[in-house]
């Protein structure tokens, strides 16, 4: 899912800016058939198999273009100050993400359950380890859902009356308008998604065609920033890199809908690498544009370069212009992170971790308890404002779960050898051994970075441990 980082993004200093009782009595299963085993589903419903590649690819571009782009460009520039580096990072950084969504594409073929990354790990490591991601991919999602609304409150705020608890308000409004539209069905969800992703890569890539087709005034030139060498230049590019991944950060969207999917042997696998790809054109093409538009020099340590480049494209009309780019941005991503925050605890509550009233679903395919749940939680972080407490905390488990999900892939090859594999990680075990690798590192990086946070993640991690046997005794596992 996508994270956008815990801060509130300005354009430019004039543009002013993811029920029922809870019961644990488990719940009678039925098992249908399925090309690669039984689907355990309740007889409270059951998710729909409607969803394509077409929608796989929408939501992951959606929940992966967002905010950060706009102001990414201005930290990659200020640790690597030239035109050369600040493009490979930007590769690098894409075929990352491209390895990372080939390695996850195999057991998420394979196991074609929705709920992301925790039906892989919970299959491949056990319940503990699957506890610790669900719930920590849930609450984070639900999160970057409440953040995703307040700045779109931010952005939105100076073109609407002014009233009090403006933000928390539209914040709100926003967050249940999605809901209910959700709660039509897993088909309403589609239909948006798709609408609003094709929304977004049209205007990026307009503004971006924009910047590298029109005339542009001259532009003073900017005093040239040193580039560190030795060490220094490592740790620079260890940064840029940094923000580069989780930029793209965003593309295990299609694994929310794994059972929902026709054909998901097939689809997920094109849906992941295909979706990947897209957001890579549009990252480079964006960022060439922005390099013609503001120049290297300009952009090193800039956080408003999209804004600068929109003023000199557009004049006066940049500011406004791009505010309706980045309103057209978060809606896409908050549509995307609705439909998959509620599959999480509805797989953990199949599984026995989560109330059995939670493994509900209605006849659109709506699962409509951990949704309204999902939605309730998602306000009640925007109305007492502890949603970047929440990301914070929840930074070292979104790299800890990648750890997980890459070790979950080695673990399925050798416990399920023949098991069937609709797709194959390529390059395996050297290329998912790779991404593995970075994610140790990037966790690494995680706690010396923000010690603080870390420990206090760590306290919850302990903590999780009886909050599970717990749960599992009350539900008779």
């Amino acid at each position: 899912m996508k994270r956008e980082p815990p801060f509130t993004f300005h354009v430019s200093p004039s543009f002013p800016p993811h029920p029922s009782p809870l019961t644990f009595h488990p719940l009678p299963l039925l098992e249908i058939g399925h090309p690669n085993g039984p689907v355990l589903l309740s007889g409270r419903g059951s998710l729909l198999q409607v969803l394509g590649v077409a929608f796989g690819v929408a939501v992951l571009v959606g929940n992966t273009i967002g905010v950060g782009i706009l102001r990414t460009p201005g930290e990659v520039a200020g640790h690597l100050p030239t035109t050369g580096l600040f493009l490979t990072v930007w590769v690098v950084g894409g075929l990352y993400a491209l390895l990372g969504a080939m390695s996850l594409a195999e057991p998420g073929a394979m196991i074609q359950r929705s709920g992301a990354q925790y039906p892989i790990v919970h299959r491949a490591l056990g319940p503990y380890p699957g506890f610790v991601v669900g719930w920590s991919d849930w609450l984070s999602t639900a999160a970057s859902l409440s953040l995703m609304a307040i700045v779109f409150a931010e952005y939105a705020a100076p073109l609407l009356p002014d009233f009090p608890a403006r933000m928390q308000v539209i914040g709100c409004g926003l967050v249940v308008a999605f809901g209910l539209l959700q709660w039509r069905g897993v088909k309403s969800g589609d239909l948006a998604q798709q609408l609003l992703t094709a929304a977004k890569a049209l205007a990026f890539t307009a503004l971006a065609v924009a910047g590298l087709v029109m005339t542009i005034p001259d532009r003073a030139d900017a005093a040239a920033v040193a580039l560190p060498t030795g060490g220094a230049l490592f740790a620079a590019a260890i940064l840029a890199l940094q923000s580069v991944i989780f930029t793209y950060d965003g593309w295990t969207g299609p694994l929310y809908f794994g059972e929902e999917t026709v054909d998901a042997g097939r689809s997920i696998p094109r849906a992941m690498i295909g979706g990947v790809l897209v957001v890579v054109a549009i990252y480079l093409l964006f960022n060439i544009a922005m390099l013609r538009v503001v120049g290297v020099e300009q952009m090193a340590g800039n956080p408003f370069v999209a804004a600068t480049a929109g003023t000199a494209l557009f004049g006066t009309r940049g500011d406004l212009i791009l505010r309706l780019l980045v309103l057209c941005s978060i809606l896409g991503g908050i549509n995307a992170l609705t439909m998959m925050v509620s599959r999480i605890p509805l797989a953990m509550s199949r599984d026995g971790l989560m109330p059995a009233r939670f493994n509900t679903v209605n006849a659109g395919g709506t699962p409509t308890v951990t949704h309204w749940t999902s939605i309730g939680i998602a306000c009640g972080f925007i109305l007492t404002g502890t949603f970047n407490t929440v990301l914070a905390l929840a930074a070292f488990f979104f790299v800890a779960n990648f750890v997980f999900s890459f070790t979950s892939v080695f673990v399925l090859r050798r416990t399920e050898p023949d098991t069937p594999r609709p797709f194959r990680v390529p390059g395996f075990p050297y290329t998912t051994g790779l991404v593995l690798l970075g994610s140790v590192a990037f966790l690494a990086g995680s706690v010396i970075s923000d010690r603080s946070n870390s420990m206090r993640s760590l306290l919850l991690l302990a903590a999780s441990w009886p909050v599970y046997r717990m749960i599992v005794k009350y539900r008779g596992q």
